[in-house]
């Protein structure tokens, strides 16, 4: 695999970030009814990226996103669209984009981040230093919750 380089996302390049977040959604074992209820709330917009931090990791090609939104009145970010390609999970891609993503959050003096978590990335979020406080609801499936989860930054270490 060709060295990762994280660089800010393109307004043209949504359209291969939706694919890329539907591909690593689906791998967690999700079927293509469950999917199809998922297409909306994972179609990343040009003006979704205009709008919050929205950054690309890169090997030879695009192999990852993940996004920041910033709500600078509260001190606290939401961290959205946190997706590896399906076959380069596990190679230091998501650490990667964490690593981006505190950085970012630090440099602006975010107090917390905190994330709606698909069940099967809560041991990645759990490595990375969030933990469980609640659960939210779908913004897809009417009826299902998903873990709900915050990071302390004066506690977190990239």
């Amino acid at each position: 695999m060709a060295e990762i380089k994280i660089r800010p996302a393109r307004a043209d390049e949504g359209v291969a970030l939706t694919a890329l977040s539907m591909r690593s959604k689906q791998s967690n074992g999700y079927d293509d009814a469950f999917m199809a209820a998922c297409r909306e709330e994972l179609t990343i917009s040009a003006d979704q990226i205009r709008t919050n931090e929205y950054w690309v990791a890169e090997a030879g090609e695009i192999c990852g996103c993940a996004s920041l939104t910033v709500d600078a009145a509260a001190g606290t970010g939401e961290v959205h669209s946190f997706f590896v390609e399906p076959s380069l999970k596990g190679s230091g891609i998501g650490r990667k984009l964490w690593q981006k993503l505190h950085e970012r959050a630090q440099a602006q003096g975010l107090k917390a981040l905190v994330l709606d978590a698909d069940p099967n990335a809560v041991p990645f979020y759990e490595s990375m230093g969030f933990v469980k406080i609640g659960e939210s609801p779908s913004g897809s499936i009417e009826g299902r919750f998903i873990p709900h989860m915050k990071l302390d930054l004066k506690d977190a270490a990239a």
